[in-house]
């Protein structure tokens, strides 16, 4: 059966009231924008926080260069009558000391600790009387290994070329590179950040120093040779 015009027309006129209805409903706009803005808020605050952390990480790994080589400036046993006498196990100490101030970052497990001591050879030059190292992560110097320059002058000094820091004559300079496998926190490591963080730094030696070797212990401790690859 057919409805007539009177039918029709009043049920049009229901069909059309409610979608003014639904016209003017505003109660799922906030939801609705929020779902189309979430993406970019969510993107811009991971953004932050990696960099916060990249520049915080930066700001640990240069601190804990300058701890190393401030504390190797320092160590040795005290002797009154003879100069300061630093053994394997007083380099191991230092090692230690990064350990810890670096722990949050695992350093030694993501990075390399490199600590040398650069002196004066019998020809006035520059060499670097020995070198010990710390870390899981396969790194060398990048300003010379042990036994570079032992003779002649030809060797510059360490650090940065054009401007590499020497020894004076008697005395040593402890020369710490850190090299830091640097990890992110969310998925925008890869394009703010590079993937390895290099500092170094440097201090002259504080007392009057045995610069003929570093001395081994009774008993003998193991020595963190840089052909090792390991951590505490």
């Amino acid at each position: 059966m057919i409805a007539g015009p009177k039918k029709i027309f009043s049920a049009l006129k229901r069909e059309a009231s409610r979608l003014a209805i639904l016209r003017d409903d505003t109660s799922g706009l906030a939801l609705s924008e929020f779902a189309y803005t979430m993406p970019i808020v969510l993107s811009l605050g991971m953004m932050g926080t990696e960099t916060a952390n990249y520049a915080v990480t930066h700001m640990q790994i240069s601190q804990v260069a300058m701890q190393v080589a401030d504390n190797a400036s320092r160590v040795g046993e005290t002797e009154v009558l003879s100069s300061r006498r630093v053994f394997e196990s007083d380099i191991n100490d230092v090692f230690i000391g990064a350990y810890k101030l670096g722990g949050g970052l695992e350093i030694l497990d993501n990075g390399r600790v490199i600590l040398s001591s650069l002196q004066q050879n019998a020809d006035d030059g520059q060499w670097i009387a020995w070198q010990r190292c710390k870390g899981m992560a396969s790194y060398v110097s990048s300003f010379g290994v042990e036994g570079d320059g032992d003779t002649g002058t030809s060797f510059p000094g360490m650090g940065e070329a054009g401007r590499e820091i020497t020894a004076s004559p008697g005395t040593a300079v402890m020369f710490v590179e850190v090299i830091y496998d640097y990890e992110g926190l969310t998925p925008f490591n890869d394009f703010i950040t590079g993937d390895t963080i290099r500092y170094t730094a440097a201090f002259n030696i504080r007392d009057d120093r045995d610069l003929t070797q570093l001395h081994q212990d009774t008993p003998a401790v193991t020595a963190s040779t840089c052909d090792v690859y390991d951590t505490f």
